[in-house]
């Protein structure tokens, strides 16, 4: 894995432990020369990754919407700043760049970003593996509910263990670039989305 998308919070949540481990991340993926690609702010995790990273001599490339640059002050001390038009071009821009996918604490925008990523695996748009840092529990009631989805049937086994999770940065990491792609045979194209 040469590029990890890391989803997370543009606010640093109410315990340090969020910033702690953002921040360890951050100095993982800059020692094991991975490239961090993720939403382009200063603030709260997603500046603490970017900041560690940065720090530990890694390369970030921030991929922010124009409309956001202000408001979620924008990085423009990482490697590469991409200004892009819209939410959507954001998303597409960071799948592209990425070999692989981890989702952070955040709010409904890092939620909804994950689970994109992990729709399209689902459908085969892509075989990147996705993960979770499930931070000091905080993801812990998410886990219930996919595993609750699949008990009660509106989610295969096989598609269920498409999002790897771990509670240490080290060991999501692991478990990311040891990942053996899925094959899925394609139920649209990307194209028809």
């Amino acid at each position: 894995m040469k590029n990890l998308c890391v989803f997370c919070g543009s606010a640093s949540g109410s315990r340090p432990v969020f910033v702690e481990v953002a921040q360890q991340l951050g100095r993982l993926l800059a020692e094991q020369n991975i490239h961090l690609v993720y939403g382009g702010g200063k603030v709260g995790i997603m500046g603490a990754i970017a900041d560690a990273a940065l720090a530990a001599g890694g390369e970030v490339t921030g991929v922010i919407p124009g409309a956001l640059v202000d408001r979620e002050l924008a990085h423009h001390d990482v490697t590469n700043l991409i200004v892009v038009d819209s939410m959507h071009q954001r998303k597409a821009k960071m799948a592209d760049l990425a070999d692989g996918f981890l989702a952070l604490p955040g709010g409904y925008g890092t939620l909804e970003e994950l689970f994109e990523v992990i729709t399209w695996a689902q459908l085969g748009f892509h075989t990147k593996p996705c993960g979770l840092l499930n931070v000091d529990g905080f993801f812990d009631p998410l886990l219930t509910m996919l595993d609750e989805a699949t008990d009660e049937g509106f989610m295969s086994e096989e598609n269920r263990q498409l999002l790897l999770t771990s509670h240490d940065p080290a060991e999501v990491l692991r478990l990311l670039t040891e990942a053996h792609p899925h094959q899925k045979t394609r139920w649209i194209d990307r194209s028809e989305t």
